[in-house]
């Protein structure tokens, strides 16, 4: 049985750790020059279509889907490189690292992402990111209804998670209540999005850079004002 601590820390990686829209961008630049616009638009059509049947994003899953179309190109081994040797780590946003150091503090500090289980864990190695949370990382389909095995490995009095997608702090709060305080990073193109703000409550925390956690205190962490 795991010890209960006072207070965990969830952490998301794909634009709130991580400018994963940076990411995608330097692969749809490389896909245009390899294989030119065509060919990267059908792959980014096959990504999507693949996307709303997984429920997360699978690169390397769309790339196979892909492949069975462009069965006789073989620049195709050199897009997997791309994606699995990819310097994740030059796309941390500035101060992820510290705000980790920071929170650490006060308890575990632990990845929790939506993704694949081979790409989504090689950018959290290749990044830092499992390095800095010291190997706690938790990769499911739908983190938001895995709340109940999160507890089991990650007992505590209360949580703080940090998320760049309002919807997904909605439904962990409807779950957890006050147990929880969730924390809005607003980078990306999902914390952005109009449609999703206007569509969730705002989050007890709002801040505009990840880096902004280490002028947080424990005490505002546990008991914010609502939607500050």
């Amino acid at each position: 049985m795991t010890t209960r601590d006072d207070v965990v820390f969830l952490l998301d990686v794909d634009n709130t750790l991580l400018d994963n829209d940076r990411v995608q961008a330097d692969m749809k630049r490389y896909l245009e020059r390899e294989f030119g616009v065509e060919n990267s638009n059908r792959y980014w059509t096959i990504f999507e279509q693949l996307r709303a049947e997984l429920g997360y994003a699978d690169y390397l899953g769309a790339l196979q889907r892909y492949r069975l179309g462009a069965m006789h190109d073989p620049h195709l081994l050199m897009v997997s490189s791309f994606l699995v040797d990819y310097p994740f780590a030059n796309r941390l946003y500035p101060g992820s690292l510290d705000a980790i150091e920071h929170l650490r503090k006060w308890g575990p500090t632990v990845i929790l992402s939506d993704g694949d289980v081979v790409f989504q864990p090689r950018k959290v190695q290749r990044s830092g990111l499992w390095e800095a949370v010291d190997g706690r990382v938790l990769i499911y389909i739908h983190k938001e209804r895995m709340l109940d095995d999160v507890i089991e490995r990650y007992p505590a009095k209360h949580y703080v998670v940090v998320d760049d997608k309002l919807h997904i702090l909605a439904a962990m709060k409807r779950h957890w209540k006050q147990q929880l305080t969730t924390v809005f990073p607003r980078q990306g193109h999902y914390a952005l999005d109009p449609r999703i703000i206007a569509a969730n409550p705002p989050a007890d925390i709002t801040i505009e850079h990840i880096g902004e956690l280490v002028d947080y205190d424990l005490t505002t962490l546990l008991k914010p004002k609502n939607g500050t």
